[in-house]
């Protein structure tokens, strides 16, 4: 299955999580934190249980859910309104380190048991980045034992509030230096955990043409997929991480030159030098599109 595209839809709205499945994303996260008033958490559970069950055996995509941060009273009633559904896996808001991930590991334990889950299925997409201190202890996931642990993601809103940031983004529209340093760290350590790398949202939905360039940047530089916050966003995430036809063939060539001479070093394609890293990135881009 694909995860390019994840997708958050409000966990209080029945006529968005009706529409979910038809919006074309990888992966849906109904949420529960952030777009949800604390009001309405019972029922946004209900809500995300009843479809989380719906979808189970005809769904093409994701299904997971973005429960509250376990700094607040609401995170075990998520877990235990929503696990009667089987998630594929939980998000978890304002990680603190491996100790976070790893408590909501324990509390999972307990509840695929009683409600009859394969134990260990539930994964857990950690988000690592919402305060000064969380953003430090990113390269800490990369050595913890954490086998629950899909991906992380990191975000910039949250932090912007804690660091007292005026601005994350510079004159000409990149992430200012804590936020690419945060970026960078997200990147290098899921890839060092061997888990998936993903990239924060893109706040303006209407920018389809601004979100075209982030997200094909954002494959470029190594990241396997994106968060979106807008049904519109979706195609534009998909077709940005997914490979052309051009870099597809290459990839190919790339792969049967190096098969055809296999203790080759270095080979030449259309008459510039290819080398091993060359071969494990085609590998790598033919993965991507399978």
């Amino acid at each position: 299955m694909q995860q390019r595209s994840w997708l958050f839809v409000p966990g209080d709205s029945a006529k968005k999580l009706g529409k979910a499945a038809n919006t074309g994303a990888d992966v849906i996260i109904v949420d529960l934190e952030d777009s949800v008033a604390a009001a309405s958490k019972g029922e946004a559970r209900q809500l995300a249980c009843a479809w989380l069950t719906e979808q189970r055996r005809t769904a093409r995509f994701g299904r997971w859910v973005r429960i509250n941060a376990l700094d607040t009273p609401f995170w075990r009633d998520d877990l235990a309104g929503v696990m009667p559904g089987a998630p594929d896996g939980i998000m978890l808001p304002k990680s603190a380190g491996p100790e976070s991930v790893q408590t909501l590991a324990a509390e999972l334990d307990e509840l695929e048991q009683a409600c009859g889950i394969p134990a260990g299925s539930t994964k857990i997409l950690a988000l690592v980045s919402e305060t000064a201190e969380a953003a430090i202890s990113i390269p800490s996931y990369a050595g913890a034992s954490l086998p629950r642990l899909h991906g992380l993601v990191w975000g910039g809103e949250d932090l912007s509030a804690a660091i007292g940031a005026a601005r994350k983004y510079d004159a000409h529209g990149r992430w200012t230096d804590a936020f690419r340093y945060v970026r960078v760290q997200t990147l290098l350590t899921a890839h060092a955990k061997g888990v998936l790398p993903l990239d924060t949202l893109h706040a303006d939905f209407a920018d389809a043409e601004g979100l075209r360039r982030i997200a094909e940047e954002a494959r470029a530089d190594g990241f396997g997929g994106m968060l979106a916050i807008h049904p519109a966003q979706v195609p534009v995430i998909n077709a940005a991480f997914t490979p052309g036809e051009d870099e597809l063939a290459h990839a190919r060539a790339v792969i049967a030159a190096f098969a055809a001479q296999p203790d080759a070093g270095t080979l030449q394609i259309d008459g510039k030098m290819i080398d091993r890293p060359h071969l494990v990135l085609a590998k790598r881009l033919l993965g991507l599109a399978n």
